[in-house]
């Protein structure tokens, strides 16, 4: 059971496409279920850091990671959600437990 949420943004809001928003919370979404569901974490966090380009977004927990090959589609919609914004999408396991999904979204109007 997660006992720790941390959100942290860091930077100004950059003009954001409705596409975009839905993308963020989707991805945060899917992460936190999958925290939930598989991780056994007791600490997830969720950063904003706003760049030039756009807005680089990442969830990470102290779980016992996981194989992201072994089935399931929600890190597969957050890689073609992000994709679909012409942004990228990683996930994996971190060194020393835990797992991380990361995604880097444009966030300027028009920009994609």
């Amino acid at each position: 059971m997660v006992r720790d949420e941390t959100f942290e943004e860091t930077s100004v809001c950059a003009p954001m496409p409705p596409e975009i928003g839905v993308a963020v919370y989707r991805s945060v979404q899917v992460a936190f279920t999958n925290t939930v569901k598989h991780a056994r974490a007791t600490q997830v966090a969720v950063r904003l850091r706003w760049i030039s380009t756009g807005l680089e977004l990442s969830i990470t927990d102290d779980g016992i990671g996981g194989d992201v090959s072994s089935g399931g589609h929600g890190l597969v919609g957050i890689r073609e959600r992000a994709a679909a914004c012409g942004g990228t999408a990683e996930a994996g396991p971190l060194v020393g437990g835990g797992f991380d999904v990361r995604a880097r979204l444009p966030c300027l109007e028009g920009a994609s």
